[in-house]
């Protein structure tokens, strides 16, 4: 690991990595949610950097971060009320909006006409964004189908060859944004995250859900909705007892909350579970486990992001 890759995101730092990102090149940065891996998103070779860093497939779309909700509607063909209104609650923070895409600006990803974007609520990201003056598309900054990273150690063992990340300590929401298709007359849920249903819907009213939590379907409209994905490198199994370990390649690590014993024991609250659970998995992958067993959550709402990343971490 090199740290001069690591910078502080003082002047100096987002200085540099602005100027990475002018030259089309990515930097790594930290949101609320995850740290993510940005380049110019107006510039089609900058975002195929992206894909080639991360072997991550070019069906799969990315996030466009923007530094408000003015420059998001600069990229969108169609800003519909509904779009207003969320984000005049929800941003910044971890709600990402599909809408359909303006003409100026290029596919990010997949060959449709949406765009996904969102306002981060990182102060690091928001001076990223400020400092280099673009738009950045920036998806998860860790080798696709890997743990998500939360923080800058995190990037550099799953992608040595980024070129700077800024280090902004830990991700405190932990768990990626939720994403929202609003080009209908009824937003869809595309990607359960951190804000949960319940707060959309004060504002949203109805949402259509996908039918299966863990299906592909919405995985050429939103990001990290393959089947397999978030995974430690260990094979890696959710079960309702995790002392059943009888039969599996050893060492063993475990993954509960409160009120269980295992390796690595997390919070029952769902937000704070979600906020250390990428770090705990990297944790359980460092040690060197053969395989994790990860205790069934809940099956309340409440639970729902939870459950769709420890299900696509066991596929």
């Amino acid at each position: 690991m090199s740290a001069g890759k690591i910078a502080l995101p003082d002047p100096e730092g987002l200085r540099r990595a602005a100027e990475i990102l002018r030259a089309g090149s990515v930097v790594a940065f930290p949101t609320e949610t995850v740290y993510g891996l940005g380049a110019d998103a107006f510039s089609e070779e900058a975002v195929g950097a992206i894909y080639r860093l991360k072997n991550r497939p070019t069906w799969n779309p990315l996030i466009v971060h923007v530094a408000d909700a003015e420059a998001a509607r600069d990229l969108a063909h169609e800003w519909p009320d509904l779009a207003v209104d969320l984000a005049e609650v929800f941003w910044p923070g971890p709600l990402t909006l599909v809408v359909r895409r303006a003409p100026h600006l290029p596919g990010i990803g997949a060959a449709n006409d949406t765009v996904a974007v969102r306002v981060p609520a990182h102060p690091v990201a928001l001076d990223l964004l400020r400092a280099a003056g673009l738009p950045l598309a920036a998806p998860s900054a860790n080798r696709s189908e890997g743990i998500s990273p939360t923080t800058a150690e995190h990037v550099l063992r799953s992608l040595p060859k980024v070129p700077l990340v800024l280090d902004g300590g830990a991700c405190p929401w932990g768990i990626e944004s939720t994403v929202l298709d609003v080009t209908g007359d009824v937003p869809r849920l595309l990607r359960p995250g951190a804000l949960g249903l319940r707060v959309l819907r004060d504002v949203t009213g109805r949402i259509a859900l996908p039918e299966a939590e863990t299906a592909d379907g919405a995985a050429r409209d939103s990001p990290g909705m393959s089947r397999r994905h978030y995974a430690p490198r260990a094979r890696t199994l959710l079960r309702t007892d995790v002392r059943d370990v009888e039969g599996l390649a050893g060492p063993v690590g475990t993954l509960t909350y409160e009120g269980s014993d295992g390796t690595e024991v997390l919070s029952a609250d769902p937000r704070e579970y979600a906020a250390d659970l990428y770090a705990a998995l990297h944790r359980l992958d460092d040690a060197g486990y053969a395989t994790i067993v990860i205790q069934e959550p809940p099956g309340t709402e409440d639970w729902l992001a939870v459950r769709d990343r420890l299900s696509r971490a066991a596929a």
